[in-house]
């Protein structure tokens, strides 16, 4: 009887682990988005929300996938839930905030850079996602501000040549140039190393 009993549970439980849950579609979803596969991680984020409606990572990224696919108001939305559930998501602001820039929100758009800022100072996407709004905002010095605010601690040539069109924008061209000089030298890192996923 015994050996029956162990027989079924040892079956009980290789049936439940087939069944994926709402973590593996998850990490499936994600290796979907990186390997440029956006429809199904897509797909992959919905299954994982299913299984585990409070799965706020979920929401996260399948954010970040209609993002990708240039669907801001579902990204939007999904950010805007994580936030209504987490309102302490400074990843969660950033990610709003960048789908409120492309959709020429700026206003919300620096309301949610500034909040992400606010609970993590130190992250220096932050500073570049603000920056990319004053930019397109005009508002030249502020951008200015902001990058070399990131320069100090993060040069990358991606944060160069932002720069340097700030200061073309301003008139400046000998400091655009030098910044664009940086930019292409090939001795800086090509971009900031430290983004994050947007979860």
């Amino acid at each position: 009887m015994k050996k029956i009993f162990v027989l079924l549970v040892a079956i009980g439980c290789g049936a439940c682990a087939s069944l994926p849950t709402s973590s593996e579609y998850l990490v499936r979803a994600d290796g979907y988005l990186k390997d440029g596969k956006p429809d199904k991680a897509l797909a992959a984020y919905n299954k994982a929300i299913a299984l585990n409606p409070s799965n706020l990572e979920a929401y996260a990224s399948r954010g970040a996938a209609h993002f990708f696919k240039g669907n801001f108001q579902l990204a939007q939305a999904d950010f805007q839930y994580v936030l209504k559930q987490n309102p302490f998501q400074a990843d969660a602001y950033t990610a709003l905030g960048s789908a409120l820039a492309a959709q020429e929100d700026y206003d919300n758009a620096l309301q949610m850079f500034n909040q992400a800022i606010a609970l993590k100072p130190s992250r220096p996407e932050n500073f570049m996602s603000r920056a990319g709004v004053y930019f397109m905002q005009g508002r030249y010095q502020e951008a200015l501000n902001d990058y070399s605010s990131v320069l100090k601690y993060y040069p990358a040539a991606e944060v160069y040549q932002a720069r340097g069109a700030v200061y073309q924008q301003m008139g400046n061209k000998e400091q655009a140039e030098k910044d664009f000089e940086k930019a292409q030298s090939g001795l800086l890192p090509a971009t900031l190393a430290v983004y994050s996923q947007l979860k």
